[in-house]
Parts: structure tokens; C-alpha cells; sequence
């Protein structure tokens, strides 16, 4: 894994401000050279550090109308599996691990609440899970 100094850090914040910000903007903000942006996007990009560059949509623009993050418990040692099932879920939007009460957290995002409840319905069937709860986002204060 790359090791990412206080340029680095100062960097990927002003990317996710905004990716598309032009280089010398990124400079200026930053009060380094513009080809030191440069090349420290271009390292932190073949490093692996940045995956890529998209784009964010207001949520009242958004395409998939319902968003909601479900908390998921599983059976056992059966993670793997009920991970791989998840994966194919293609509403599953990001699953992560954790710890605590709870074993995967799971982002959803559907067109509308009957895509929402077939959804969840389709989780809660999985082998290996033992419980889950959900909560649909209503509004979103701070990305």
C-alpha cells in the first residue's frame, strides 16, 4: 500500500470536493505547482490509491429514487456465501464489513418502494442470514 504524505491527504480532499477540478485550481488551493498536482495524480493513480473519477448526482436529480442502508447479521461462518449472494444484487449499491452486533452493512438504491420491497425481500431470503433492519435515507446532510 502507498504511503500518502499531508499533500497527498490535501490532494484526494480537493478531488472529492471536486474531481474535475483543473490542475491549476488544485495548485493554487493547495500552494504547490501545477505539475506537482499533476504528477501526484498520475502516482496516486497508477498506485492504486485513486480508482477513478465520477460523478455526483443532487438526490432529488437521482435516478434511483430510493436509497437505504440495511444492517445484516449472518448465521454462523457462513459470510462468504451470503457475501458472494449479495454481490449479485445488482441494486446492492456497496456492502461493507463490520464489527459489533452487526456483520455487513449493505447500500441500497432501487427506482421506487415496490423495487425497494422486492429488494429486501430477496435479502432476507439469502441462506445464512439471520437477521437484518433497514433504514431508507430520507436526506442526505453530509457526503
Amino acid at each position: 500500500m502507498a504511503t500518502l504524505d499531508d499533500l497527498d491527504r490535501r490532494l484526494l480532499t480537493e478531488l472529492r470536493i471536486d474531481g474535475r477540478a483543473p490542475a491549476t485550481t488544485l495548485a493554487k488551493r493547495l500552494g504547490v505547482a501545477r505539475a506537482t498536482v499533476n504528477s501526484r495524480i498520475e502516482r496516486l493513480t497508477r498506485q492504486g490509491t485513486v480508482l477513478g473519477f465520477t460523478v455526483r448526482v443532487r438526490d432529488d436529480h437521482d435516478a434511483d429514487g430510493v436509497r437505504a442502508m440495511t444492517l445484516i447479521e449472518v448465521q454462523g461462518r457462513s459470510a462468504s456465501d451470503v457475501i458472494t449472494t449479495l454481490q449479485g444484487i445488482p441494486e446492492i449499491a456497496a456492502l461493507h464489513t463490520t464489527n459489533g452486533g452487526w456483520d455487513l452493512v449493505a447500500e441500497l438504491r432501487t427506482r421506487d418502494l415496490s423495487d425497494f420491497d422486492r429488494v429486501l425481500g430477496e435479502i432476507r431470503s439469502i441462506e445464512g442470514i439471520r437477521n437484518s433492519e433497514t433504514s431508507i435515507l430520507l436526506s442526505s446532510v453530509l457526503r
